[in-house]
């Protein structure tokens, strides 16, 4: 497909866990990485600290009752129908990707009434799409609303990722990007043990965006710890940890769960 004439790109922002420095950051990378023109519109109930050049809006109204039982950021759900006076194809991005190469290809690739999700890396028996990176036609998956708004905590316990609800139910079913394209931070750029404890992380060779799912974010990646509430301790004292019973998890997950601080994550996010 040919290249919109502004490039749209949409993320959502709510409650607390992420800050204005996410979006700013964000926009950032976008800048570095993008041909213009193009636009981020930040859906978000606080506003405060955003950078002057992102295009405010406020959440979607959507009337329903969130999930509380399941797993899931099912307040993207608000994404799916009517997004005032955004309309056309946009690319939603969550918060917490690295941006690591052009994004020019992410608006020409397929066709424009596609839906278009990254594979799930962590699923690689199921055709399940992830929406940390995904591409739409604003107003095309508002069908999934209504499904979603009947039955919120059945459909959560069905499915227990929205992106599985997503795969599933979205009108005309989903493409996916091509592979390579996105790469997951604890799979293709953390070192497999023994070399965690040796070599640091590094970008994923050929991806274009890095994603973070689960607990361990960016600061993390920077800081060295595979969780926010951990510590990062010099490799030596994490193994001997591994073998003094002061572990919290099995002897395996413990030596895997282990990284040295990203330089390359601090050098790219940043505004």
């Amino acid at each position: 497909m040919d290249a919109p004439e502004i490039k749209q790109i949409i993320c959502i922002k709510w409650g607390t866990k992420f800050g204005p420095e996410y979006v700013n950051r964000l926009l950032g990378m976008i800048r570095r990485n993008i041909t213009p023109p193009f636009r981020l519109f930040c859906f978000t109930d606080d506003a405060t600290g955003l950078h002057p050049d992102i295009a405010v809006r406020p959440l979607p109204v959507f009337d329903y009752q969130a999930p509380v039982n399941t797993r899931g950021k099912w307040p993207k759900s608000r994404l799916w129908g009517d997004l005032g006076d955004v309309t056309g194809v946009v690319l939603f991005l969550d918060l917490d990707v690295i941006i690591t190469g052009n994004l020019d290809p992410f608006f020409t690739f397929g066709d424009p009434d596609d839906t278009i999700l990254g594979r799930n890396p962590n699923t690689p028996l199921e055709k399940l799409g992830q929406t940390s990176v995904y591409r739409m036609r604003v107003g095309k998956l508002a069908p999934l609303q209504g499904l979603f708004r009947a039955d919120p905590q059945g459909v959560a316990d069905k499915y227990k990722y929205e992106q599985r609800f997503v795969t599933r139910n979205a009108p005309g079913g989903v493409k996916f990007w091509p592979r390579g394209w996105l790469a997951h931070f604890r799979m293709h750029s953390v070192p497999t043990f023994p070399m965690n404890y040796l070599r640091e992380p590094k970008v994923p060779k050929d991806s274009r965006i890095v994603i973070f799912a689960g607990n361990l974010n960016p600061p993390d990646a920077i800081a060295g710890r595979w969780h926010e509430d951990d510590v990062h301790r010099p490799p030596l004292d994490h193994l001997r940890e591994a073998f003094s019973g002061k572990r919290r998890e099995s002897l395996s997950r413990h030596l895997r769960h282990y990284l040295l601080p990203a330089t390359w994550v601090k050098d790219l996010w940043r505004e």
